[in-house]
């Protein structure tokens, strides 16, 4: 007989947790809590229950969530999505869908082909758009991932939400291991907070609609602190190890000041405020580490993805789609 997720849980508990944190709340006591809060958000005791009557853990997310991608050097990590088939799949989805790529470039002042390289990266244009059910995705992750729990479970919570608003079907609605969905890959908050109806349906439908995930990524962009047309990242030469922090993640602390000396320089000469903020970036390479100075609008790509990998994927298809598009 299989064990039932109820089952399932001391073990998944006792595996991933120390002794010295055993008296954290079971996976029971956070549902009567997630029952709570749902109730003070508008909804029914009894919406809530059957919502998570209907959910069921999944192993698979948790085994998914262990190993990212990102986990992967730079040298293993670009070769995944730097391909010529996806920026084959690029360009045709730009030339498919032009007017509408260049109506949210001017509407939300954000570069075209950044527009195009978020979706090509996260489902090369709709083609992987995740086969995990995603409430049983956001509900494994909520009730038996401790290490990042509570922040699954507030989208669990947001992706009942959304379901209400956008008319989703919750049994049927596939995505990532993590939740995000659609063309775009939004996890339940941000789908709530940066959709927009671009095809003017009267839905903000980012799992069929092309139109409305170009819009709605041109206004994550905008809302985040895109500047159109300015600088990305830029390569470095490193005569010795930088003596400027790697960045970490946090808000930029450095200055291209700080990070530019005697021994770490531009790889070309370009005009640069050195006041701006900015970050130094490192990318594993086979035989020695590959630096660059990434500036505000690297910083906004990590508001998409956190990990710089993830952002120079971005950047660089997106500079491969940008030459591509205009020499045709």
């Amino acid at each position: 007989m299989p064990m039932t997720k109820r089952l399932l849980a001391p073990l998944l508990m006792a595996s991933l947790l120390s002794p010295a944190v055993f008296a954290a709340p079971s996976p029971e006591q956070l549902e009567q809590q997630f029952i709570d809060s749902q109730s003070q958000q508008g909804f029914t005791r009894e919406q809530v229950q059957q919502f998570l009557a209907s959910a069921k853990y999944e192993p698979k997310v948790i085994e998914a969530i262990t190993k990212p991608w990102e986990a992967k050097p730079w040298y293993k990590y670009y070769p995944i999505f730097l391909t010529d088939d996806r920026l084959q799949a690029g360009l045709k989805f730009w030339h498919q869908h032009e007017a509408s790529i260049a109506r949210a470039a001017e509407q939300y002042q954000v570069d075209p082909q950044i527009i195009v390289a978020i979706i090509g990266i996260e489902t090369k244009y709709g083609q992987v758009m995740g086969n995990y059910p995603v409430k049983d995705a956001l509900y494994t992750l909520g009730f038996y991932y401790p290490p990042r729990a509570d922040f699954f479970r507030r989208e669990f919570g947001k992706f009942m939400e959304l379901a209400q608003h956008e008319r989703l079907d919750v049994n049927n609605t596939l995505g990532s291991y993590a939740g995000a969905m659609g063309f775009g890959q939004f996890i339940p908050s941000s789908y709530l907070a940066y959709a927009v109806d671009f095809d003017g349906d009267g839905r903000r439908d980012l799992l069929n609609s092309p139109d409305d995930a170009i819009g709605s990524v041109a206004n994550y962009f905008h809302r985040h602190g895109w500047q159109r047309g300015g600088l990305v990242a830029l390569p470095l030469t490193a005569n010795n190890t930088p003596r400027a922090a790697i960045w970490s993640g946090k808000p930029l602390e450095q200055t291209v000041n700080d990070i530019l000396s005697p021994d770490v320089a531009l790889a070309h000469s370009v005009d640069l405020d050195v006041s701006q903020p900015a970050m130094l970036i490192a990318l594993e390479q086979p035989e020695q580490q590959q630096y660059w100075l990434g500036l505000k609008n690297f910083y906004v790509i990590t508001r998409y993805n956190r990990s710089p990998l993830y952002a120079m994927a971005v950047y660089q298809f997106s500079e491969q789609l940008r030459k591509a598009h205009a020499a045709q």
